[in-house]
């Protein structure tokens, strides 16, 4: 068996494990942190960890696994990874630039559309049986996405997809993000509230950090309008959720389509209860071939730190 330990921080796909089996010892995922769960002679033999983004990997973890050289995160996300006490530590970070970028940018059109589109209240009218047809049960009409003015915070990798897809159902694309990029024929915005007051869609596709969150705030949804409906397929601190809750309830917006939230796996009540709220517990990555692309990017980093000295996405120590 390997002397050097693989720590799992998440559950990862069985083909991922297989692929590692014959490098790595694997261990993981704990119920309760590393630092009481492993041994001490499994901590001093950690070499490499896999995480999600959005979890802690703080000064804490990376003292328990005290010879550990390498933390992966699995997907795009790596808000919550302490890139500054990883530095000190001589420890690599390393995530999936774009690998999910696809699937997630596919899953920002799904919910756009059934937030717009009403898809989930009129498929429970059908279901409770108050249809009786056309001819004698009237359908309010709704404005559709043709001609529509989309507003995409965050043009990044899933961002730039979004807008593609966008632009194909003939809506009109604007973006606000931490610089202009060169190339693009969107609208450019220098501000988000200015963005969300061209707009009638809100797309989120920014990176979560302490300058995103709570971004978009009352004054961004009201700037949306009544019309307006936003999306959120980049992580729930970027929306400050009671002010989202309350938009939805006074309809200061018309809708929302969310696949992230503040406090995950927590979900509020009053959120869960709202008919004008489009809610999927965060799988906009979930398709076989962003699963596959993530996990040959994690090998690929592993390989490359391991037998070469160099990862293959690595991240700065912070910025």
């Amino acid at each position: 068996m390997p002397s050097d330990i693989l720590l799992l921080m998440v559950q990862v796909p069985a083909a991922f494990r297989d692929r590692m089996a014959a490098r790595f010892e694997i261990l993981g995922p704990f119920d309760r942190h590393p630092a009481a769960a492993l041994t001490p002679d499994q901590a001093g033999r950690v070499k490499a960890i896999v995480t999600f983004g959005s979890l802690v990997s703080d000064a804490a973890l990376f003292d328990a696994v005290p010879h550990a050289k390498l933390v992966c995160c699995w997907g795009t996300g790596f808000e919550r990874v302490d890139r500054a006490a990883a530095q000190a530590r001589g420890i690599t970070v390393t995530h999936n630039p774009g690998a999910n970028a696809t699937a997630v940018a596919d899953h920002a059109m799904a919910l756009m559309l059934a937030s717009i589109r009403r898809v989930i209240p009129t498929d429970r009218f059908l279901r409770t049986g108050a249809w009786q047809g056309n001819a004698k049960t009237r359908q309010v009409p709704v404005r559709g996405l043709t001609g529509r003015r989309v507003g995409i915070y965050g043009l990044g990798a899933i961002g730039a997809k979004v807008a593609t897809r966008c632009a194909a159902f003939e809506m009109e694309v604007g973006y606000c993000s931490r610089s202009r990029r060169d190339g693009m024929a969107y609208a450019y915005f220098p501000t988000l509230l200015e963005l969300a007051g061209w707009a009638d869609v809100l797309v989120v596709a920014a990176r979560a950090d302490a300058v995103t969150r709570h971004s978009v705030n009352a004054g961004v949804l009201r700037a949306l309008g009544p019309d307006g409906h936003v999306v959120n397929i980049a992580r729930g601190s970027i929306i400050d959720e009671a002010a989202l809750i309350a938009a939805l309830e006074q309809k200061v917006i018309a809708g929302a389509g969310l696949d992230v939230y503040e406090h995950e796996p927590a979900v509020p009540e009053a959120l869960r209860a709202l008919e004008n709220a489009v809610l999927t517990p965060h799988t906009g990555a979930g398709t076989l071939e962003a699963r596959d692309a993530m996990l040959d990017m994690t090998v690929a980093n592993i390989e490359g730190f391991f037998d070469a000295g160099r990862a293959l996405t690595p991240l700065p120590a912070d910025g």
